[in-house]
């Protein structure tokens, strides 16, 4: 029989945690989609891996036996996929980055300078991911270092950040709103949000200002993965979305206002990279990042 690797983080995410809520927002999945993984996992097992109930999930024998097992496997596939990865990307030059949305803030120009005295005859390959995976291809090995929106990711991932904004609105120019210089959060509370996808976690929750809204939920007008899918709603005026000031430039057009938010924390923009990765080009590229934005100090 022929189990995926990825069923099999799947289930030590469920296993360490013994909550599949939890583990849903550690791998940035649904819960539902969490538990048909697991449920096609113990049919090609041919065991029953985890007892549920509505208070508690536990592990069966047969769990236990797995947990152990897989922890060694995933841990033996990762060290061998890092140094294929190293091997590979000394062998070509080549260093692939991650991005959530367009840079700008003249950021990547400094940076890409900055890595080139550091790492002569290495290229920096820009790659573009989708909302529903904010660590912009960390977590699966698609991407060694990425652009990433806070908060991103979980405990395998180490970040340093870069910039810190307001956050903004953007309202059609439409919008009762539209004509003001700055927007108290709760005025803009009931709104219809662009959202991101359940699958972003924390960052969807971050963007919905969902701390700011004393228990009460959004109301989320559609989901989103893209920039064009927002900004298409929100000029049609079907939709308001919140984004960091940096952004309010990157992303202005026709139809489309941008105003300040007050009442809410900051958005922070981070260079991120898995905790453990030693590669030199990698923290090279990191220190070029530190050095474009003037920070020092990472976590």
């Amino acid at each position: 029989m022929d189990v995926h690797l990825r069923d099999l983080r799947y289930f030590v995410a469920v296993a360490d945690e013994l909550s599949f809520t939890r583990a849903a927002e550690q791998l940035h999945l649904s819960q539902p989609a969490l538990s048909k993984q697991i449920r096609g996992l113990e049919t090609t097992l041919r065991a029953l891996l985890l007892r549920r109930d509505r208070r508690q999930v536990s592990l069966t024998a047969a769990g236990a036996a797995l947990h152990a097992a897989a922890r060694g496997l995933l841990d033996d596939w990762d060290e061998a996929a890092a140094v294929v990865a190293d091997a590979a990307a000394a062998e070509a030059k080549a260093l692939r980055v991650g991005t959530l949305t367009s840079l700008g803030r003249a950021l990547l120009p400094a940076v890409l300078e900055s890595f080139a005295k550091r790492q002569p005859g290495w290229r920096v390959e820009l790659r573009s991911f989708g909302w529903d995976d904010p660590t912009a291809g960390l977590d699966d090995q698609a991407s060694d270092a990425a652009f990433v929106w806070l908060p991103a990711g979980d405990g395998d991932i180490s970040y340093q950040v870069l910039a810190t904004e307001r956050r903004f609105v953007a309202l059609s120019t439409r919008h009762p709103l539209a004509r003001r210089h700055t927007v108290e959060f709760s005025e803009i509370i009931d709104e219809p949000f662009a959202a991101l996808p359940a699958s972003a976690g924390p960052l969807r929750h971050f963007w919905l200002a969902s701390a700011h809204r004393q228990g009460k939920p959004p109301r989320v007008a559609a989901e989103v993965t893209t920039a064009d899918e927002v900004f298409e709603l929100v000029g049609s005026g079907t939709a308001v979305t919140l984004l960091a000031e940096g952004n309010a430039t990157i992303y202005s057009r026709p139809g489309i206002t941008c105003i300040p938010v007050t009442g809410l924390e900051p958005a922070q923009l981070a260079i991120a990279w898995r905790r453990g990765d030693r590669r030199a080009a990698v923290h090279d590229f990191i220190h070029a990042c530190r050095d474009a934005a003037g920070t020092s100090t990472s976590r």
